[in-house]
Formats: structure tokens, sequence, C-alpha cells
């Protein structure tokens, strides 16, 4: 039985320790494939995916579902400050529960920058057998000067220029999903934050894709991946790409998970061990 209405609406809610987080699903259902779970950046939502997810459920016949972190979207507010170990919390505290409540029996988990954390530390702290591959898309495990600096910039945006009206039509509170994720990364303690220990503990494949001009994180974040993963890891370095390759090579970054997930679940299939 579907623990969940498997719908497009965008009025969709899942009931996660007593929060409502707004969900929409794409193509075929638990029962029936496996699941793309998607988690969204430190400004994103299940609206800001765009096109995205239909796509990929029709190139990879699996299912996708995306929710909209607390704090995000339509989802349930938070209070601020958000704690300086709040990827972390979300990992351990909560995509467990969405996953349980959304009825997912078998997943990759897909992230985008701040989800890519969370879909890491997850995969690397939960043994969570559900969980069969990680595609992180733009990832960050540590923090880096220019990367702050760029954290800054985006500060001075929301304060003087168009990006509060902007973020306003995605987010019910926008001054919450903003300052909850700037005042985070901008705050004197968060500059040793590092996480990337999680990564020395996954044992499932991993696709990590990166544009080249990534303002918000360099090619070491890459690197980081491939000098510490046990499990099998593929890279993509996409040029001409910032911090969305997903948007802004589409294709490219669509054809590399199509052919990630099909060789996963050739692999399952062949019952051929993945980690």
């Amino acid at each position: 039985m579907m623990a969940i209405e498997w719908t497009t609406s965008p009025a969709a809610r899942l009931d996660v320790n007593g929060t409502a987080l707004e969900y929409a699903c794409w193509g075929p259902s638990p029962g029936d494939a496996p699941t793309l779970v998607l988690l969204h950046e430190g400004l994103g939502s299940v609206a800001q995916w765009k096109d995205v997810p239909e796509a990929l459920a029709a190139q990879t016949g699996m299912g996708v579902f995306a929710y909209s972190r607390a704090g995000y979207g339509g989802s349930d507010p938070v209070s601020l400050p958000r704690p300086l170990d709040y990827m972390t919390r979300e990992a351990e505290d909560t995509l467990g529960a969405v996953l349980d409540a959304a009825g997912i029996t078998q997943a990759v988990l897909l992230g985008h920058s701040d989800g890519a954390t969370i879909a890491t530390i997850y995969a690397g702290s939960i043994s969570d057998m559900r969980v069969r591959g990680l595609v992180l898309l733009a990832p960050h495990f540590f923090t880096e000067p220019a990367g702050l600096a760029a954290i800054r910039a985006v500060g001075e945006a929301f304060r003087t220029g168009d990006l509060r009206a902007r973020l306003a039509k995605y987010h019910a509170n926008a001054d919450v999903a903003f300052n909850g994720w700037h005042d985070a990364w901008t705050d004197p303690g968060f500059a040793s934050w590092n996480v990337a220990d999680a990564i020395d503990h996954l044992r499932i494949p991993v696709l990590a894709i990166q544009g080249r001009e990534d303002p918000y994180g360099t090619l070491a974040q890459i690197a980081e991946v491939e000098e510490r993963m046990y499990a099998p890891v593929e890279t993509l370095i996409l040029d001409g790409t910032g911090h969305a390759p997903h948007l802004e090579k589409a294709d490219a970054t669509l054809a590399a998970i199509t052919e990630f997930c099909a060789r996963l679940m050739r692999l399952e299939r062949e019952g051929v061990a993945l980690g």
C-alpha cells in the first residue's frame, strides 16, 4: 500500500515528525520501479527543480520524488538561526523519516549543493539498504574562501537587489529560506566546517558532477570524493558551467545520470554487489 498519494500536485503535503513538507512525484510509484529522491540546494525547493524531475522520470524509467525541506518552498517554517550543523541534522534526523513516509523501497539519492552534502552524510552514517547509489551535483564537504566570499556577495544581492523578490516566487517565507542558509554559512564558526569524513564510510556507487566555473566550490570538492571513496565513483566536470549543472547543461547532466542509474539497475538485476 502506498504511504502517500503519488502525485505531481504542488499542494501535496507529507507529515514528517509533525512537520508538513511539500512534495511532488513523477513517473512510476515505488511499488513499480526504483525511485530517484531529489534533495535541493540551500535556496531550493520542489518548484526550483523546474522540468528536471519529469525529464529524469522519462529518461531513466524510475520514479522521481522531490520535497522541500522545512523552511523552504511551501513546507512548514523553521526557527532561526539554523544550527551550524543543520545539514547533518537533516540527514540524521529527517531524511530517513521522509523515505519512510513516502514509501520509498529502493532509491538513488540525487542531491544538489546542500542536498548533495545531506545525501552523502545520510549514506555515510545511516545503514539504509534502500539507498543503492548517490548522484552529487555541485557537492560541498568543507568551506573554501572563494565560496564563502560568493555567499557574502549573494547576501548583498538579497538586501539591495531583486533576489528577495525572485525567491519569494518559490518560498512562502523568502527571508526564512535565505537567512537560514546565508547566516549559517557566513557565521565565523562555520569557517572550519568539514564533513568530508562521511565519504570514507560510503559503500555504494557515486556519480559526482560539477561545473568548472562553480563560484561556490572548486574542483577540490570533487577531488575529495575521488581520493576518499572505497566504492566505485564516476565524475563529470562540465566546462562553462556554474553551480547548477542540471539547469545550465541539462542534456549532458541528465545523460550522465541516466547512464549511471541504468548501470546501477542492471547490476541490481544481475545480483552484483554494489559496494
